[in-house]
C-alpha cells in the first residue's frame, strides 16, 4: 500500500474581482485550484511536484499537511485523513515553506528548537541526540545562540529545515526550500536532503521552480497545470519529449568561412567562430556537422542540449500553462 494516496482531489476558491467603475459590489468568480488530481507516493520516495504559478502545488501541500480541507476526493497519508486526524497526522510530518518561518524571529534558534521539542513531546535524550546530529549535518552549531533575524537567508533555511526534522517525521514537505539561496547553500541543502532520505527513508515531496533541485534530488516528477496532473514519471522521460533544441559552438582554424545553412538554423558570429541553434526535427545533427566541416577546418566544436529550465518553459508553453 502506498504511503500517500490521493484520489480525485478537488479544491475551489471564491475570489473577488476588482470592482468595476459604476458598480457598488465586486464580482465574484470561482477558481478551480485542483480538478480531480490523483496519485500515490510510496514510503521513502523523493518526488518533485512542479508546475507554473497558480497550478495548485501549494494547495495540494496544504491539503496533504492538514491545513486545508478539500471540496472533494479522498486523501490518506500513512493511513490518516490529514484534516480529520490532524493532531495525530502532524506528529509524522515536517513542512518547510521557503517564504514562511516556523521559528521565532527574535530569539536564539536553539530556544525555538526547545519549544518545538515541547510541542512535539520529544523525550529529552532523543531531542539532544537528534539536535546534535542535525546541527552537525547542517553546520548550525556556531549559530545556535543567534536570533533568527540575524541569520542570512541560507542560514535561516538550514535552521528551518533542522526545526522541521527534530521530531523525525516520516514525511517532509518542501515548498520552494532553495528560493533565493546562493549556489553553495543550494548544494549543501541538496546533499543534506539526499543524506536524510537515504539514512532514515524519509519520504519527501518537493515543490520548486528550480529544476536543478529536481534533477539533483528527485527520481520521479509530477507536473501540475490548471489544477490537473499532466505528467507523472521520470524526469528524463519528461525532458525527452521537449529536448528538441541543440546549441552548437564552432571555432575554425583559419579565417571564418561563409556558412550556407538552412533558413531554420539560427546562428551568429563570435570572435573566432559561430554560435548556432537548431531543432532536431528540422535538421539531423549529422547533417549539420557535415555542413560545418565542408565550410572549413574546425578547431573546436561544442554541442549542447537546451538547459533544463528552458525545456520546462517550452513544456509549459506547449501545454498552454
Amino acid at each position: 500500500m502506498a504511503y500517500i494516496e490521493v484520489d480525485g482531489l478537488t479544491k475551489d476558491f471564491i475570489v473577488k474581482e476588482k470592482r468595476q467603475k459604476g458598480k457598488l459590489l465586486r464580482e465574484k468568480k470561482t477558481v478551480h485550484a485542483l480538478r480531480g488530481v490523483s496519485f500515490a507516493v510510496g514510503r521513502g520516495e523523493l518526488v518533485g511536484y512542479i508546475g507554473p504559478n497558480g497550478a495548485g502545488k501549494s494547495t495540494t501541500v496544504k491539503i496533504l499537511s492538514g491545513i486545508l480541507v478539500p471540496d472533494g476526493g479522498e486523501v490518506l497519508v500513512g493511513g490518516l485523513v490529514p484534516w480529520k486526524e490532524r493532531r495525530e497526522h502532524v506528529k509524522h510530518i515536517g513542512v518547510v515553506f521557503g517564504q514562511r518561518s516556523q521559528l521565532w524571529w527574535d530569539v536564539p534558534i536553539v530556544d525555538s528548537y526547545s519549544l518545538l521539542k515541547d510541542i512535539y513531546r520529544i523525550p529529552e535524550g532523543d531531542y539532544e541526540a537528534r539536535l546534535k546530529e542535525l546541527t552537525q549535518a547542517l553546520d548550525l552549531e556556531p549559530l545556535l545562540r543567534t536570533p533568527l533575524r540575524l541569520l542570512s537567508l541560507g542560514q535561516r533555511m538550514r535552521a528551518e529545515l533542522c526545526g522541521s526534522l527534530l521530531h523525525r517525521p516520516e514525511l517532509l514537505f518542501l515548498d520552494e526550500p532553495t528560493i533565493g539561496l546562493d549556489a553553495v547553500s543550494k548544494l549543501s541543502l541538496r546533499e543534506f536532503l539526499k543524506w536524510e532520505n537515504k539514512e532514515y527513508g524519509t519520504t519527501v515531496m518537493l515543490t520548486t521552480h528550480d529544476m536543478e533541485d529536481i534533477e539533483a534530488l528527485c527520481s520521479r516528477v509530477m507536473v501540475l497545470g490548471h489544477g490537473q496532473k499532466l505528467f507523472d514519471g521520470r524526469l528524463p522521460d519528461l525532458l525527452a519529449r521537449f529536448d528538441t533544441v541543440r546549441n552548437v559552438r564552432v571555432k575554425y582554424a583559419a579565417a571564418l568561412p561563409d556558412l550556407h545553412l538552412p533558413d531554420d538554423v539560427g546562428w551568429s558570429r563570435t570572435e573566432d567562430g559561430f554560435e548556432l541553434s537548431y531543432r532536431l526535427s528540422a535538421l539531423p545533427t549529422a547533417k549539420l556537422l557535415s555542413l560545418l566541416e565542408e565550410a572549413g577546418e574546425i578547431s573546436e566544436l561544442t554541442l549542447q542540449p537546451e538547459n533544463t529550465d528552458r525545456l520546462i518553459a517550452a513544456m509549459y508553453k506547449e501545454l498552454d500553462l
